[in-house]
């Protein structure tokens, strides 16, 4: 058996090719975000370790990676004891400060899309890997005012060179400021910063520009004496440090940041494999029916095998050892290509700032293992039911020259997926009703529940649309269409199985289009229903800048408000939340908040509100209390309103300024609502805040249209990430329509030389089958545009109190993709039809 079984896979490795590139697509996906993640991973990691000394001193709840910039600092004096500890070799002040960014020559921001900007003090500590943190590369070190130095990557990136004036955006007194480039500055031992930027400034004037002159750090770095262990040198440092302010190891230090990359880019690793998932189902139908052919064809082959005294079981696993076979080399093939993957994920994330051109790509043993796990696991489970039905033939009936291996019962099918279909609404029901605290879970899992039946259904469901389309058919193509439309309705469920393949990524790409356009008609709707200010001020995304900008801009004559939001970070019961600060007073003239009970006015220092989404799940209500834990203290507030989430405030809880000031968080801004006075010229005020912000391309003016046009945009470039990310399984669906097609033909070979002699022309041929593929297509459309809208439909209503509470269907845009099916239809069939055609009339007659 083994040896037939060989026999097999080499005369039909053509046609078990495509079912194995449906593999190596899937796994390609799983590989490549372990890889990926892997790679990010330890890109971060090299940071951390390498910037982390022996002991770290800093206030309590600073300094960790999920921490915003603290306010909070170290008196100098402090510096000096601790240099005096017997335990201590060297003490280092460090000053740091984010979102201090390069601006190039060409007035483009480096960097500033994700990846921080830092401004360090030049200490000559080293990190716990043994190496010095920051390394002098060329020119000299900043000793004066006006002077900076630049890591080496950053000034490549903005074309400076030592001796040019370098502009910088600061969050500091100053929003803009120039410099002398007089050195550049190399970062650990091999420079790779993941696209952040460090700017090294003169001790003095960063403490003048930053800290208000104040001879203050935010941070201590301790070097051990000889014989001295971390432990022992943090506890000595403990025991002089003033309260509320701690040393800890640097090894227990880099562990905790470690800790929280890997948890955020878990959330990465979390996205791609939802999409690696789909992928595989869709994949699952072409192994399915790649097999159900393959076993069909070999009928009389498996019945004499039968017959010369193999069992059922020897003829299982005959199908089943192919079947691990195609896993096998389509899981190795699809590490491979993950691989690959991952490189092009580098470039594309490159784009947006995040440089991993200094990252290693490992792959690692768990890849390995997950990816051949999932590989061979989903090739064998979709080839189980063809290998169990060609066991089950008997040998006599499997050698008449009319067989057929049974289909699946019909009336199985129906009923089993229309019960599923109950079972879906019935847990969609259950998640709008509020069951349990899951909603969206119970929401989702019906829609996943509910796909499943369809497909299951699709031989039953897909008779309607075949036949509607066999009657446009036979008016346009004559008895072409009407042959086209009869070989599609002769295997029902292999015909559904093919257009199921294609609904499942036509169904989530119809979901996503109707929410990405309800988010947009929302988004719009909001803007202008709370939007009282004219213009705003933000940056795209959401890192913080100085708050000198609101302070020039309250001062132009044409300026009647001007509302400040910040964002910081906290904990609430365990869980990280971001709060907004703003002013109660200058939000009321610049927002008209929607409230569903209490008041605006309500919030003080004391209070929070909190948005509906929020107070439903965690059953907040006016007057209880929540106790908002920050990096500088726990303020305990008390709800005084419920506000409706929107655009114009995308957070859950919303404080006054002073609460996040006491919390420990520097007072940047984020964004600024700004409201003009009656009869100010609104051109003419424009163009004075314009000339403020000038000089900082990190944030942009806009009027309310811009705001929502800006917003509109990231919801489009999200879109389009999800469109790419699904157009793997698009692609999975299409190699499955023009494998169907092929193995169709070869299983029709008799058939279409009889076509042939009774006078069908090569052209006429590859028309029914052009049809036949445009037929299978046009069903996965039709049913992928039903599901995704209702789909769609369902999920903008359950989350219409997070702000999606318009419901926008793109008609338009949909039409389109059921077309762009059709035409992949025609297109997946060039290949089957071409061959079809170059069929001998006479070798296909004879063909048994």
């Amino acid at each position: 058996m083994l040896k037939v079984t060989w026999r097999n896979l080499v005369a039909r490795k053509l046609r078990l090719a495509l079912s194995g590139f449906a593999i190596v697509l899937g796994v390609a996906f799983v590989a490549g975000s372990f890889i990926f993640t892997d790679a990010l991973g330890g890109a971060f990691n090299g940071i951390i370790k390498g910037t982390t000394a022996d002991v770290e001193v800093a206030p309590k709840g600073s300094g960790s990676i999920d921490a915003a910039e603290d306010s909070r600092t170290i008196p100098a004096s402090v510096v000096d004891r601790l240099a005096t500890l017997p335990q201590v070799a060297k003490a280092y002040g460090n000053d740091t400060v984010q979102n201090v960014w390069v601006i190039g020559k060409d007035g483009k921001l480096v960097g500033g899309n994700g990846p921080p900007g830092f401004a360090f003090n030049y200490t000559d500590a080293k990190a716990i890997t043994g190496k010095q943190i920051l390394t002098l590369a060329a020119g000299a070190l900043p000793t004066a005012p006006g002077e900076i130095a630049l890591d080496q990557s950053a000034a490549d990136k903005a074309n400076y060179a030592i001796g040019d004036t370098v502009t910088l955006s600061t969050p500091g007194k100053v929003s803009s400021l120039k410099a002398k480039l007089v050195g550049l500055v190399r970062f650990g031992s091999e420079g790779g910063l993941v696209g952040a930027t460090l700017t090294i400034f003169d001790k003095a004037w960063m403490q003048d520009l930053f800290f208000h002159g104040r001879d203050v750090y935010t941070g201590v770095s301790l070097a051990s004496a000889d014989g001295y262990s971390q432990q022992q040198v943090a506890d000595a440092a403990n025991a002089v440090l003033p309260s509320g302010i701690e040393a800890r190891e640097g090894d227990k230090v880099a562990k905790d940041n470690e800790d929280a990359i890997s948890k955020a880019l878990g959330f990465i690793n979390k996205f791609l494999l939802i999409f690696a998932a789909v992928a595989m189902v869709v994949g699952t139908f072409l192994i399915i029916n790649t097999f159900s052919i393959l076993v069909a064809q070999r009928s009389r082959e498996l019945a004499m095998l039968r017959a010369m005294g193999a069992s059922r079981r020897q003829v299982n696993r005959s199908v089943l050892a192919e079947a691990f076979a195609v896993g096998l080399v389509g899981s190795t093939l699809g590490i491979g290509a993950g691989y690959l993957l991952s490189i092009g994920l580098k470039a594309l994330f490159g784009a947006i700032g995040l440089d991993l051109s200094g990252a290693t790509f490992p792959i690692h043993l768990r890849t390995v293992i997950v990816s051949y796990v999932v590989g061979l696991v989903v090739t064998m489970i979709a080839a189980y039911l063809p290998a169990r039905r060609a066991a089950r033939i008997s040998p006599v009936a499997a050698m008449r020259d009319d067989v057929a291996l049974p289909e699946t019962s019909l009336r199985r099918r129906l009923v089993f997926g229309a019960a599923l279909v109950v079972l879906g609404i019935a847990s969609m029901v259950a998640g709008f009703a509020g069951f349990g605290s899951q909603e969206l879970s119970f929401i989702g899992g019906g829609m996943l529940v509910i796909l499943i039946g369809v497909a299951l259904m699709s031989p039953v469901l897909g008779r309607p649309v075949i036949r509607a389309l066999g009657a446009a058919y036979k008016r346009t193509f004559g008895t072409v269409g009407t042959l086209a439309t009869e070989n599609s309705l002769r295997n029902p469920r292999r015909t559904a199985a093919t257009a199921s393949a294609l609904m499942i990524g036509l169904t989530l790409v119809a979901l996503m289009s109707i929410l990405g356009a309800s988010a947009k008609a929302s988004t719009d709707k909001s803007i202008k229903s709370t939007l009282i200010a004219d213009f705003v001020v933000s940056n795209a995304v959401g890192q913080g800048f100085s708050p000198s900008i609101a302070a020039s801009v309250q001062k132009l004559d044409g300026v009647a408000a001007v509302a400040r939001f910040r964002q910081g970070v906290a904990k609430i019961d365990g869980d990280t939340v971001y709060p907004y600060g703003a002013d109660p007073a200058e939000l009321a003239r610049t927002l008209k908040v929607p409230m569903t009970s209490g008041a605006v006015n309500a919030l003080a220092n004391q209070a929070i509100l909190v948005n509906t989404t929020t107070a439903r799940t965690h059953h907040y209500s006016v007057g209880d209390p929540i106790v908002l834990k920050m990096q500088g203290g726990t303020a305990r507030l008390t709800v005084a309103g419920i506000f409706k989430a929107s655009a114009a405030i995308p957070t859950d809880y919303l404080v006054t300024l002073h609460t996040l000031v006491r919390g420990g968080i520097k007072p940047l801004d984020t964004a600024l609502f700004i409201t003009k006075k009656p009869g100010a010229d609104s051109a003419q005020l424009r163009r004075q805040i314009g000339a403020l912000i000038k000089d900082n391309p990190t944030v942009t003016l806009k009027d309310q249209h811009q705001f929502a046009d800006e917003q509109a945009k990231q919801i489009n470039q999200f879109l389009y990430i999800i469109y790419a990310l699904l157009g793997l399984a698009i692609i999975i669906a299409v190699l499955g329509i023009v494998n169907t097609l092929a193995l169709s033909v070869i299983e029709r070979t008799h058939e279409v030389g009889l076509l042939r002699a009774v006078g069908l022309s090569r052209r006429q041929l590859r028309r029914m089958i052009r049809l036949e593929s445009v037929a299978i297509s046009v069903l996965g459309a039709v049913l992928g545009m039903v599901m995704g809208i209702a789909f769609g439909i369902a999920l903008q209503r359950a989350i219409a109190d997070d702000g999606i509470d318009v419901l926008s269907i793109p008609w338009a845009q949909l039409a389109v993709f059921v077309v762009l099916a059709a035409v992949v239809g025609v297109l997946a069939a060039v290949l089957p039809a071409r061959r079809a055609a170059k069929l001998n009339v006479l070798d296909a007659i004879t063909t048994q």
